[in-house]
Order: structure tokens, then sequence, then C-alpha cells
């Protein structure tokens, strides 16, 4: 399993020291979107960062909602009050800022991606 453009486990850091997680899958099925980071040697909780370098395809289903598994635990994205985070709320590439807790079963949302018409109208 590899951590960006290399061929390590190790789990990379941004300035701050602050861990982030690259998803390395996604697969569409029939009741949500998945996007798996692998099998890592952490359990993290509190904020992470994840790591978005591929858009979910075109033509998905925009209501399906999204999971995301480490570990081969999966669980579902919510926003604040518990509100599935759907397919039409992460489009594109970038990186999502979650708040994790396993013991809680806590997966939730912290930052908001930009609105695709928003995004295009930022670059230059």
């Amino acid at each position: 399993m590899n951590c960006c453009n290399c061929n390590c486990n190790q789990v990379p850091f941004v300035d701050g020291y602050v861990p982030y997680l690259m998803v390395t899958n996604i697969t569409v099925g029939t009741t949500a979107v998945n996007l798996s980071m692998g099998d890592r040697n952490i359990a993290p909780t509190g904020t992470i960062y994840v790591r978005i370098g591929t858009a979910i395809p075109a033509g998905t289903d925009a209501a399906l909602p999204v999971t995301l598994s480490l570990n081969g635990n999966t669980r579902q994205l919510t926003f604040f009050g518990g509100q599935p985070v759907t397919v039409a709320d992460l489009q594109g590439t970038g990186v999502l800022e979650v708040f994790n807790d396993l013991g809680n079963n806590i997966l939730q949302l912290l930052s908001t991606p930009a609105p695709a018409a928003a995004a295009t109208n930022q670059q230059g």
C-alpha cells in the first residue's frame, strides 16, 4: 500500500505535523460510494485529513451517501447533526477535514468543499 507517490506504508504529514490519509480506492455501489484508505498501522482518533486524488466517477448517482473505510472498518460520513454526506457534496478532488471517533461512532465532515461553480470562479 503506498501513501502518496511512493511504495511505503507510512502516513504522510503536511506542514505542522498533521497527518493525512490518501484515498486509495473509490468503489461505487448501489447503496453508497466508498472512499477507501486501505490498511494502515494507525487507528486515528480526532481530526484527520483525507486527500481525494481521484474524483468520484462522473455519472454516479449524486444522492448516494459516502462512506470511508480504513483498516477494514467502513462507516458513513456525516455532517453536523448526522445528515449523510452524499456524492453531490464531494465533487472533484481535494482534501477533507474529518473528525473521527471510533468509540462513539462519529465520522463527521468538518470542512465544506466549495461548489463546483464557486471553485471555477476562484481560479484566475
